[in-house]
């Protein structure tokens, strides 16, 4: 079997237990931009099926926590330290309620992605403003310094939301996990050290 084929990450996470290929992802890219520390607080956007919560979860350790949210159904996780909330990533009340229940938060990851119809521009511009609201949260929610993860899909609106980016974190950088599948045209958008307004200001 090609290590590198779309089965064989599938096969993999199957075998380790995990809910997706997907978490493979998130492997790659925490161990390029090492994301996670122990006993962080983390919020995994559009989470179903939890893929990348079970990784996190294992980064953050005992001593943290992963909130793992979507509209969609989750299945209970064995994972301690890993709370589901069944709620809309648009919902107005949300970044109030995570704040009110968890705090403010060390990491924002989001695999969103629509359910693609195969006209791509369509797809694109739906992944953008999934990417554009995961921003949104992560600016109201992270503590300075904070960490970023945001799926994007390759496309004609994918610059001016990189440039929204360079504008939010100091740190900025694509990358492209070998667990993506060939043909696909995501890419993750890693955003380290958040720009508070503070920071803004002393600059200015």
């Amino acid at each position: 079997m090609n290590l590198l084929s779309d089965d064989y990450f599938y096969l993999k996470a199957k075998y380790k237990g995990f809910r997706s290929r997907a978490s493979y992802k998130l492997l790659e890219i925490n161990d390029k931009f090492r994301v996670f520390k122990n006993g962080q607080i983390v919020v995994d956007l559009g989470a179903s099926p939890g893929g990348w919560s079970q990784i996190a979860s294992k980064k953050v350790g005992q001593n943290g926590k992963v909130i793992a949210i979507d509209k969609a159904y989750i299945s209970p996780f064995k994972e301690k330290n890993i709370e589901i909330v069944n709620r809309d990533i648009f919902d107005e009340e949300l970044a109030n309620f995570i704040i009110a229940n968890f705090k403010i938060i060390d990491v924002l990851i989001s695999d969103c992605a629509p359910n693609i119809s195969g006209d791509y521009n369509r797809d694109h511009s739906i992944q953008i403003s999934l990417a554009n609201r995961a921003l949104d949260l992560s600016e109201k929610l992270l503590k300075e310094n904070g960490c970023f993860v945001c799926k994007t899909f390759q496309g004609s609106e994918h610059q001016d939301f990189i440039r929204r980016m360079k504008e939010t974190f100091k740190d900025v950088k694509l990358f492209k996990p070998k667990a993506s599948r060939k043909k696909s045209a995501e890419i993750y958008v890693i955003g380290k050290d958040l720009i508070t307004t503070e920071n803004k200001n002393a600059e200015e």
